[in-house]
């Protein structure tokens, strides 16, 4: 039997920005307790968590031992097909 925990509060859009610009800036994988201290507010520990969850699972970072990296790159060429994509 699975036990599913109860989400105290979600993580906003402004919140998930600030997670992925500290992830993004920082040079080296950062650790949960370095990107609390480097956010420009402060964010529960359990928001923090989903907020990673969620990233991670969308591709957009990715934890290692060492702390979380910047994963995502956007294709060129996906770019290029949108512009000549008509619907």
């Amino acid at each position: 039997m699975q036990v599913q925990k109860e989400i105290v509060h979600y993580p906003t859009l402004k919140t998930i920005l600030a997670i992925e610009n500290v992830v993004k800036s920082a040079n080296n994988p950062v650790s949960r307790n370095q990107i609390l201290a480097r956010m420009p507010t402060k964010v529960m520990r359990s928001t923090l968590n989903l907020a990673l969850d969620y990233m991670e699972k969308r591709g957009l970072v990715l934890e290692t031992n060492k702390g979380f990296i910047w994963t995502f790159n956007p294709s060129k060429k996906l770019k290029k097909a949108e512009e000549g994509l008509e619907v």
